[in-house]
């Protein structure tokens, strides 16, 4: 049986509701590339993947999803191929659309239980987790994983709670702005970053390559090992998060 040791962990009731649970994937990137894995694997039944971007040699060294042979592939396409041959049972759709007010209203319509946010540009990030937030569905967030080299300092935790994380502190400054203290769930890293990588006025973090809207951003370096357990931390707190609806 494909996902006998899952229902040997979690029990055949709580298999069952894996498999009818319903997770948004925003981002799939570094983080979120191992974020769907994870779910994939863990037999969540129905999947909508979200990302405007293709394969770019660049990212080989950190996206699953990244190899010679797929440079120029859309990301979301080579992730929903990839979930049907890990469960040809799910309802896994790739979605290659930008992440804006259009993109998320029709995607909350479809009513996820859980959304992950993958998503390292500000702009669209804000718009999500205020969007999802607002519709009452739970969110978990993915803060910054460039720059970062210890495993043991990924926490899981509130956004209010994060900490020498540049893009979680813009996103916790703009949702105060909006209202927000608190209330959107994160997985983040307390592992400073050095002084020379701090984001200037006017810039923007991102660990992606090429961005085609917004204010000028510095690509930040990043490892594989990091952004995977980021990614897999990600998948196992949704699982989780389904499990408690």
């Amino acid at each position: 049986m494909r996902f006998e040791r899952t229902e040997l962990l979690y029990g055949s009731e709580t298999l069952k509701r894996l498999s009818k649970a319903h997770v948004l994937v925003a981002g799939l990137g570094a983080v979120g590339s191992y974020a769907v894995e994870g779910l994939a694997r863990s037999g969540v039944g129905r999947l909508r993947l979200v990302d405007f971007d293709v394969v770019r040699e660049s990212n080989i060294n950190r996206q699953l999803y990244a190899m010679d042979s797929t440079v120029g592939k859309r990301k979301a396409e080579l992730a929903a191929a990839r979930v049907r041959d890990i469960n040809p049972a799910c309802d896994v759709v790739g979605i290659p659309e930008f992440i804006d007010d259009e993109s998320i209203a029709r995607l909350l319509g479809d009513r996820p239980d859980v959304v992950v946010d993958a998503i390292d540009s500000v702009g669209p990030k804000l718009g999500l987790i205020k969007a999802v937030h607002s519709s009452g569905v739970p969110v978990l967030s993915s803060m910054g994983a460039a720059m970062r080299t210890d495993p043991s300092m990924i926490k899981i935790g509130d956004i209010s709670e994060t900490e020498f994380c540049p893009l979680a502190r813009q996103i916790r400054k703009r949702l105060k702005r909006n209202g927000i203290n608190g209330g959107v769930r994160c997985v983040y890293s307390t592992e400073p970053i050095p002084d020379n990588a701090m984001i200037k006025d006017g810039e923007e973090w991102t660990e992606e390559d090429v961005m085609p809207r917004g204010r000028p951003r510095r690509t930040m370096g990043s490892s594989s090992c990091i952004t995977g357990i980021f990614g897999l931390t990600v998948a196992n707190e949704a699982v989780r998060m389904l499990m408690r609806t």
